[in-house]
């Protein structure tokens, strides 16, 4: 295994991060259990949860993924073996059945009280915010498009004043952001600077060869403010695997057992699959060792989040840490990049 840290923090993460959005919906706890021990045997000391997982994100399965996880903390001791991340889910109608009171002092305490209840444990290492509560382009929104009638206030200096009392009585140790945008990003930053206020460290966005759209302005700020890229989605959802063009995807598949889950699989998409397993093939490697090690290697990357929901799923794909991509492999990929750019976006 790989090994960076956290940015401006000397909390050292694994490059491959275990996503877990699955356990309690298409794994059992026991898959989860025997994930995470294959995991940490293979040296991931970072994994990655939510409160509203698993997904689809619904009333019965709310927070079964992080009891799993507490559940395992508690039969193995292997709480201090692991950085934890987990994230408070953002507002709107997905999420009603969690809470409807956005990223509230009262909403921020119930979700990492409830959290830490669920995953057994005195603290949580990285919180983040699932998604921003103003309304702006993410989860696949190609371009933003302004809503004067947008009902949000501009509050982030308030929740990194609340984000600051929970991390000062111990609860969790430092701050991220997902589904974020450069101006957003940016303005979080720019309250932890004026106000001496928690930092945000990281963000957590869909990447990969399908989605390469935080190569944009967040690339920059991710660069140039030392915040640190956790990339998911790094196969698309399962597509970048090749199993759908194939027809070999079980009948667990994420895209067979929820088809809305579409992001992934426009004809442009396929398109631009099918090009890349042929660079795979032709470089002797198989499309999924070739997608992830593509993640890993992008410098802005700090650690890359992988999901399975087979344990052979999930040692090819921590077992992408060990390639790296030619020069020619690059040009070849980037070539795809310029004839079809983004298709997941």
């Amino acid at each position: 295994m790989k090994y960076t840290t956290l940015p401006t923090t000397d909390i050292k993460v694994s490059k491959i991060c275990l996503g877990t959005m699955t356990w309690g919906n298409q794994n059992t706890q026991d898959e989860g259990f025997a994930q995470m021990d294959l995991a940490l045997d293979k040296g991931v000391n970072f994994f990655d949860v939510a409160e509203l997982y698993p997904v689809p994100a619904n009333a019965e399965t709310y927070g079964e993924t992080e009891r799993i996880i507490g559940n395992w903390f508690t039969k193995t001791g292997n709480r201090d073996k692991v950085v934890l991340a987990s994230k408070i889910a953002g507002p709107g109608d997905y999420t009603a059945h969690i809470r409807t009171n956005g990223f509230s002092k009262e909403a921020l305490n119930e979700a990492v009280n409830n959290s830490l209840e669920r995953l057994q444990t005195d603290y949580i290492d990285l919180y983040q915010l699932h998604w921003p509560e103003r309304e702006t382009n993410y989860f696949g929104v190609r371009d933003y498009k302004h809503n004067s009638n947008d009902q949000w206030d501009d509050n982030f200096n308030e929740i990194l004043h609340n984000l600051d009392e929970i991390i000062k009585s111990g609860k969790i140790r430092q701050v991220g952001i997902s589904n974020e945008g450069a101006w957003g990003t940016m303005r979080y930053l720019e309250e932890s600077k004026m106000h001496n206020l928690p930092r945000m460290i990281t963000i957590q966005n869909a990447y990969s060869l399908l989605c390469r759209q935080f190569e944009g302005d967040t690339a920059e700020v991710a660069h140039r403010e030392s915040i640190g890229l956790l990339a998911y989605s790094p196969m698309g959802n399962g597509v970048l695997s090749g199993k759908y063009i194939k027809g070999t995807a079980a009948d667990n598949a994420r895209l067979k057992l929820f088809p809305r889950f579409a992001r992934f699989s426009s004809e442009e998409c396929t398109e631009a699959t099918k090009r890349y397993m042929k660079i795979a093939e032709d470089n002797n490697m198989t499309i999924a060792q070739m997608s992830l090690a593509f993640v890993n290697e992008r410098p802005f990357v700090t650690s890359n989040i992988i999901g399975a929901t087979s344990m052979e799923q999930l040692e090819e794909n921590i077992d992408s840490i060990n390639i790296s991509l030619s020069e020619d492999v690059m040009k070849a990929i980037n070539a795809v990049h310029a004839e079809i750019p983004n298709p997941a976006t």
